[in-house]
């Protein structure tokens, strides 16, 4: 019986080329780091990453605001306040002026700041002219006796202020 040979596959010059690249580039390194510290027992490597946090959800984010606002609010804010109005709190426009505590305010701006269907939430933007400070008055346009709050700007966040007497 013969038994024939295959011829061996040639395998072309370019992969035999590939072939030694990877086994030069794996050895280029020299000893990994375990190999070359092996007898050393005072090595010490470093420290990994610290994780980063998980995203904080809409709620967490919530609580985190309200415990900065408490913590910035004045205590015991009484919610008894007097109102000498001698227009609607709805005609105040820019360049109006108003007094709160006797100290005189101008008024920047008058606008919806959140509509809730029913009733509006009102912002009236007031500053400080002698010292350029600026302000916010809230209140409910259905119920301004009731919902009046006067806030300070303070960095990027609004925080509440008593006030004993408001007018304009």
């Amino acid at each position: 019986m013969v038994v024939k040979k295959k011829p061996a596959k040639k395998v072309s010059k370019s992969v035999k080329a590939k072939a030694k690249a990877t086994e030069e580039k794996e050895n280029e390194g020299g000893a990994s780091l375990d190999d070359a510290f092996a007898d050393s027992e005072d090595v010490e490597y470093g420290k990994p990453k610290p994780k980063k946090a998980k995203k904080a959800g809409k709620e967490e984010l919530e609580d985190e605001i309200d415990d900065i606002e408490d913590k910035f609010e004045a205590p015991n804010m009484p919610s008894d306040y007097e109102i000498k109005a001698s227009k609607s709190i709805s005609t105040l426009k820019k360049g109006s002026k108003l007094k709160i505590d006797g100290k005189e305010y101008e008024v920047d701006a008058h606008f919806v700041l959140i509509d809730h269907g029913t009733t509006k939430e009102m912002a009236v933007e007031i500053f400080d002219p002698a010292t350029d400070k600026d302000y916010q008055l809230r209140y409910f346009h259905d119920q301004v006796e009731n919902t009046l709050q006067f806030y300070e700007l303070q960095e990027i966040l609004y925080v509440k202020r008593a006030f004993k007497k408001i007018e304009w």
